[in-house]
């Protein structure tokens, strides 16, 4: 019968070290995207000028850039990546 108990308690014990290495390694996926802050520095690296408007969508940040000879400039920052394209 002890042995028995042991043995469940092992169980539940092996369980729930398990779920929460799961939920672990979740937020470490999660924290490799950049945020919002991060995509508009790398915008402004790329070009100067005053931030706009900051779009999110699925795989990537829109950042709208005001230029100081008055143009508009929508860069594309990949969310994983931090890589910048230009509309």
């Amino acid at each position: 019968m002890r042995v028995l108990l042991t043995l469940g308690l092992i169980a539940c014990i092996s369980v729930s070290g398990a779920v929460h290495a799961s939920s672990t390694v979740t937020k470490a996926v999660k924290k490799t995207e950049i945020s919002k802050k991060k995509a508009v520095i790398l915008a402004k690296e790329e070009t100067d000028g005053k931030t706009l408007k900051i779009t999110e969508q699925a795989n990537f940040y829109t950042v709208r850039i005001l230029k100081s000879d008055g143009h508009v400039v929508d860069l594309h920052i990949n969310k994983k990546t931090g890589e910048v394209k230009k509309d």
